[in-house]
């Protein structure tokens, strides 16, 4: 067989295949306007809407919504909120990760089921069990009562709520990851004569560190956009115990329709924050 016929018969069923899983220049514009259209309808759209209706009445006026006392009061506790239940869902997520990708043992399904728990369940339904707990009329509401304790309608209750729906961020993000990248190098390094906290952080966490980020940005994200779970369990006491989405619902039901969209932009810029270093760890995970 000549040079030209072998590379013919190389260089064939490539194409073949080519022509056979191609879709025609149609088929993908039309999945690409599609999906554009998509993108705008749901996406821009409102993001447009939300910047045109909070500086509908200038830029005074926006400044003004910010910088009231209780929208300040507002992000302070969003912020306290997430600066409590992100360090811990990052501690609860790596200790969980490292159980389950580098432990055989009995109930490891139920486990990553009880991971997977706060997704499946309504963030509503989520802050009822609390009110069940810790309420009044709650199981340890008696208790609470005698010992001066405030939980429900109180900041801890709230704390409690987010790091509860915001649990599995972490840990799903690392189990994956973890089981993809074996425990060949941590055993390298224990025989090497190397302890349990060194093998961690020098060689777990550099292996992890990019998808530990990833799911710290998921994570901080849902806690300060956190609404149905902290909704029932808040109060809606205002100046004390409502967070920034709480607070943008009560202006709007008090028909202060810029104030409202002033206070989610704030919430919006923050969302476009956290997308823009998404995609920045996104990419250095890829690379």
């Amino acid at each position: 067989m000549t040079t030209a016929a072998v590379f013919r018969s190389a260089t064939a069923a490539p194409r073949a295949v080519t022509r056979a899983t191609g879709e025609s220049r149609v088929v993908r514009w039309l999945l690409i306007s599609i999906a554009l259209v998509f993108l705008a309808l749901v996406l821009l759209l409102p993001l447009v809407l939300v910047f045109n209706q909070a500086f509908a009445k200038g830029l005074p006026a926006y400044w003004d919504a910010i910088v009231q006392p209780d929208a300040l009061s507002a992000a302070k506790l969003t912020l306290l909120t997430a600066a409590i239940a992100v360090p811990a869902n990052l501690l609860f997520g790596v200790a969980a990760a490292w159980c389950v990708t580098k432990f055989e043992f009995r109930g490891k399904s139920v486990l990553i089921t009880l991971i997977d728990l706060p997704f499946a369940v309504s963030p509503v339904i989520s802050g009822m069990i609390f009110v069940l707990l810790f309420g009044a009329q709650g199981w340890l509401g008696d208790w609470l009562f005698e010992h001066d304790i405030r939980i429900i309608f109180a900041v801890p209750g709230i704390v409690l709520a987010t790091t509860f729906v915001t649990a599995p961020f972490v840990a799903r993000e690392l189990i994956p990851l973890m089981q993809e990248q074996g425990s060949e190098e941590e055993e390298a390094a224990i025989v090497l004569g190397a302890s349990g906290w060194q093998t961690f952080f020098r060689v777990t966490l550099p292996n992890i560190k990019w998808g530990l980020l990833y799911g710290l940005i998921l994570c901080n994200a849902r806690a300060m956009g956190e609404f149905g779970a902290v909704s029932v369990v808040s109060g809606h006491i205002r100046g004390e115990t409502n967070t920034l989405p709480l607070h943008v619902e009560i202006l709007y039901n008090e028909y202060a329709f810029a104030a409202s969209f002033a206070v989610a932009s704030v919430l919006t810029l923050l969302a476009l924050v956290t997308l823009a270093l998404k995609t920045l760890v996104e990419k250095r995970m890829a690379s």
